[in-house]
């Protein structure tokens, strides 16, 4: 199991250069013809979905013994945050040390990239006992609205659930992640010169306010319950009483039934004016991924494993970030995730991974992947 750190960081700056920002259909394809090409005549069959919505395609790779075992499933997105023209402007891919720099290398591209050579390297080696399905996906930095139904298609018969996103806090494993809800609120009132009759209007910019400041009051951190109005947008001109306003609302949670009872209070927003309509549209887009007893038990085996290799695999608590994992945990399939890169900055303009750990997280990733019977 010999994977070079400095070999492996060359060839992933490669595909860092590549910009795959989720709209970016084109980008994101270039990404699964890079995979499908480097898996071309190894024997590897290759399925290819095409995209839809203006989003990229899918591709899942599948290998190993047909023995009617259930298989291990490997989930990675190809898609990042970043919008084209980022590595020319604010993030050009550079060193710094152990730190790569570069648009979607820690979330998570350098996942994805170290996840595949062990895929590769273990199905040449002959060694996998198991079936392996991986399946790079096109969307999941806005919630996997076309590769959702695959995932939890073909998680539900794996016997566990392997997700590259990147690691936590020096190389910690994700056990659990809060699962995630949208909303989009879109409030009409009425109309009205803001000089001569301004009392006829009703304005729709004032009521929303008030249903954002109904909504953050949501917020309960002892329960983990958190509301976040990120976007707002609404009126046509300043001498004018709005008609239109609208925003839109981020929900984490950490159980099934807190989702279940934040959606109703969501959902159920009433406007305070009678002459005001509130519209809500929306629901929990990413069930909680619970750390269950099946999932500690996949902890425990692999932080065994780990420890074979020299490495102290430890998890963190439920993290506020949700992943492609939470759709297969909740299904009581057993998931690992944050098995990708170490580093930091996910989202900004400061992401880098840690050159030094993709040697012995592609050595992790090979270990499980020999170890599933």
């Amino acid at each position: 199991m010999a994977y070079d750190s400095e070999a492996m960081a060359a060839a992933l700056s490669e595909w860092v250069a590549i910009e795959s920002h989720t709209y970016d259909m084109l980008g994101v394809n270039r990404m699964m013809d890079l995979v499908a090409a480097s898996v071309a005549g190894s024997g590897i069959a290759v399925e290819r979905i095409a995209g839809r919505d203006g989003l990229g395609d899918m591709l899942t790779l599948r290998a190993g013994p047909n023995n009617g075992k259930k298989p291990v499933v490997i989930l990675s997105h190809l898609d990042t945050v970043h919008p084209l023209g980022t590595l020319a402007k604010d993030l050009p891919i550079r060193r710094e040390g152990d730190r790569l720099y570069g648009p979607g290398i820690y979330d998570m591209k350098g996942g994805a990239f170290l996840a595949l050579e062990a895929f590769k390297t273990v199905l040449a080696a002959n060694v996998a006992q198991v079936p392996l399905v991986f399946m790079f996906t096109p969307d999941e930095e806005i919630g996997s609205p076309i590769s959702r139904m695959a995932i939890e298609a073909e998680g539900k018969k794996a016997q566990a659930v392997l997700v590259t996103e990147p690691a936590r806090d020096g190389g910690k494993i994700v056990t659990a992640r809060k699962g995630v809800g949208r909303f989009d609120v879109h409030v009409e009132g009425r109309p009205a010169h803001s000089g001569t009759s301004h009392e006829k209007g009703r304005n729709a910019i004032g009521e929303a306010a008030k249903q954002i400041v109904a909504i953050q009051a949501m917020t309960d951190y002892a329960r983990g319950i958190t509301t976040t109005v990120g976007m707002v947008k609404g009126g046509t001109a300043a001498n004018t009483i709005p008609q239109h306003a609208s925003f839109c609302v981020d929900l984490r949670v950490r159980t099934v039934a807190d989702g279940e009872e934040m959606t109703q209070k969501i959902m159920g927003l009433i406007a305070s004016d009678p002459d005001i309509k509130v519209k809500v549209t929306g629901d929990m887009n990413r069930p909680p991924f619970e750390k269950t007893p099946e999932v500690a038990a996949l902890f425990e085996r692999a932080r065994h494993i780990a420890q074979g290799l020299g490495i102290d695999l430890i998890d963190v608590p439920q993290t506020g970030g949700g992943s492609d994992g939470n759709f297969t945990a909740v299904y009581g399939i057993p998931t690992l995730d944050g098995l990708g890169i170490d580093g930091d900055g996910a989202h900004t303009l400061h992401e880098h991974a840690l050159v030094s750990s993709l040697g012995e997280r592609a050595r992790l990733m090979d270990a499980l992947l020999r170890d599933f019977r």
